[in-house]
C-alpha cells in the first residue's frame, strides 16, 4: 500500500493521513503481512483521520472485529496478533515547527470558517509542508515505541439479529432492551 492508496480511501491528504500511515507502516514492519482475517489487531485511542490508514494498509476494520476503537482522544495506537498478548504500543511524539505569524493568523482565519482563495493556499502549504516532513522523518523522530502485554481481547462474536418491536428495524441481540416485554432497540427505549 503506498500513500496515494491511503489519499484514495480517505478522500484527502492530510498531516493526520500521514501519521496514520507511518504507523501503519511501522506496525506492518513489526508483525508481517495486514490482516486477511482477525489475526492483526489494532486498538486506536482516537478517532482521526489517521484511523482511515490504519484500515487501508493493516486491514483491520470494525466489520472484522479487529479494529478497537477506545474513545481516549489520544494519539496511541496499539497493535498485536493473535493470539499473543505481546503489543507494540505506538504513541506519536512529534512536534510541528512553529508557524510564523502571519501563517498561524491564516490558520486562525480558516479555523473560524475563512475558506477565501488567499487563506486555503496558506493552509494548503502548511498542510503539505507537514505531510512532506512526517513522511520523511525516521520513526524515533515520530513515535515512542514500546512492547507492552495486554488483555486480548474476544475475538469478534456474530450474534442473532431481532427486530425492534418499535420501530420495526434489526438490531443485534445483545443492544436490544426488554422494556415492559418489549425487545426495543436502544434509541427506541430511551423514547
Amino acid at each position: 500500500m503506498t500513500f496515494d492508496d491511503v489519499v484514495k480511501f480517505h478522500g484527502h491528504a492530510c498531516p493526520g493521513l500521514a501519521l496514520g500511515f507511518r504507523v501503519s507502516k511501522l506496525a506492518l514492519k513489526e508483525f508481517g503481512l495486514r490482516a486477511m482475517d482477525e489475526e492483526l489487531v489494532a486498538i486506536v485511542e482516537n478517532d482521526s483521520c489517521a484511523v482511515d490508514a490504519i484500515q487501508v494498509v493493516c486491514g483491520c476494520t470494525f466489520g472484522k472485529g479487529n479494529f478497537i476503537f477506545r474513545d481516549f482522544g489520544k494519539q496511541v495506537y496499539t497493535f498485536f496478533k493473535r493470539p499473543q498478548p505481546e503489543a507494540l504500543r505506538i504513541a506519536v511524539k512529534w512536534q510541528p515547527a512553529p508557524d510564523d505569524p502571519e501563517t498561524e493568523a491564516m490558520w486562525k482565519r480558516y479555523s473560524e470558517g475563512d475558506r477565501s482563495p488567499e487563506v486555503t493556499l496558506v493552509v494548503q502549504d502548511r498542510k503539505a509542508k507537514k505531510m512532506k516532513t512526517i513522511l520523511a522523518a525516521d520513526d524515533s523522530e515520530l513515535f515512542e515505541v514500546k512492547r507492552v502485554e495486554i488483555e486480548i481481547p474476544e475475538p469478534a462474536r456474530i450474534y442473532k439479529s431481532l427486530t425492534c418491536s418499535s420501530c420495526g428495524e434489526k438490531v443485534i441481540e445483545p443492544r436490544a432492551r426488554n422494556v415492559n416485554g418489549q425487545l426495543l432497540c436502544i434509541p427506541c427505549s430511551s423514547q
